[in-house]
């Protein structure tokens, strides 16, 4: 059962309000940027663990406002949840808040973004410089097939730079692009925005001749930036002379599409739907007081494992791998863009 007043969700038949729940119940804080797309993946890998061990949980969105996403989290903490879920929309400006859960004695943990300068539980993620690297290798190996040797003029396309995520996969790809000094990157910030993702394609493109690009994110730029080749005439399927190769990370399910249709080439694919069901085992240790060290994470059959469990700055993060995807793997139905 659940009802939606505004922009909270109350799942599971939980109170509202900031009032203190009652009893031993165990109530959850989830706080995201929106839940549509990958976000309503987690989201429901997450409620589908809570379910499962009875827990209530109250959700929110911030629709991309991190002032908000402290609002709403320290709501949170009024009401005296037992644990605080984030996506976080800045992962420096989030510490704010953990300090806030760290005063009332909250556990936090956020999934797909670690925090930046403070320290949380736990942050359950893809190991996205992985990601990065898995789209940087693929970029060299076609610019050294179609040029001879990798070299070329490369467009990247950031997502918001102020959070660690498109951070590590800027930097898993750069720092595979750097160590051949014969490929021109540009490199321009999309902010996790369609639109800007078009205006950069159309002006880049327009006026460079572009070899390859690299997207961040396939759930947000891959449709665009296909269009926008076609409608400036810098198209051409994979396989033709002419083809722009196109690289990202997430694995959405319309780019999956574009990859079988050799409009884009290849993606690093992200174990979405268990991002939240991880977060929920973590949590459930957690409350049951048990340890929680670091090391090798591995579960049969996943496309994540192996995982690492690793000890840093921001405390504890499950690293899970990524999954290179092209034509040739693309219908592999462990691929979370394949669920339906």
């Amino acid at each position: 059962m659940w009802m939606k007043l505004g922009l909270l969700t109350v799942l599971f038949g939980t109170a509202m309000g900031t009032v203190a729940f009652a009893g031993d119940k165990v109530v959850i804080g989830y706080a995201a940027p929106s839940l549509d797309g990958a976000q309503a993946q987690i989201q429901a890998g997450f409620l589908a663990g809570a379910k499962a061990r009875g827990w209530e949980v109250v959700s929110v969105t911030s629709g991309g406002d991190a002032q908000k996403q402290l609002n709403d989290i320290n709501d949170f903490i009024a009401q005296g949840v037992k644990a605080i879920v984030a996506v976080p929309d800045d992962s420096a400006g989030i510490c704010v808040a953990v300090a806030a859960a760290k005063e009332a004695g909250i556990p936090f943990y956020t999934i797909d973004r670690a925090p930046t300068g403070c320290e949380i539980d736990l942050t359950v993620l893809s190991d996205n410089y992985l990601g990065g690297k898995q789209a940087g290798e693929a970029m060299v190996a076609h610019l050294t097939a179609k040029n001879g040797s990798p070299k070329g003029t490369v467009l990247e396309i950031t997502g918001n730079l102020a959070q660690n995520v498109a951070q590590l996969r800027g930097g898993g790809f750069d720092d595979v692009i750097k160590q051949h000094p014969e490929i021109k990157l540009i490199v321009k910030p999309g902010d996790w925005d369609a639109a800007k993702g078009v205006e950069i394609v159309r002006d880049v493109a327009s006026t460079e001749a572009v070899d390859g690009i690299y997207m961040h994110s396939d759930c947000v730029y891959s449709t665009g930036t296909v269009q926008t080749l076609k409608e400036i005439g810098k198209f051409a399927p994979a396989g033709d002379k002419a083809h722009i190769f196109i690289g990202a990370i997430d694995g959405c399910t319309e780019n999956l599409a574009l990859i079988r249709e050799g409009a884009t080439d290849q993606t690093s694919g992200q174990p979405i739907p268990d991002f939240g069901t991880l977060v929920a085992d973590y949590i459930d240790k957690k409350l049951k007081g048990e340890e929680i060290a670091p090391g090798e994470v591995v579960k049969e059959g996943a496309l994540w494992s192996p995982a690492q469990l690793k000890k840093t700055d921001t405390g504890l993060q499950l690293l899970l791998s990524t999954t290179s995807v092209t034509k040739a793997n693309v219908d592999e139905p462990g691929l979370w863009g394949n669920t339906k």
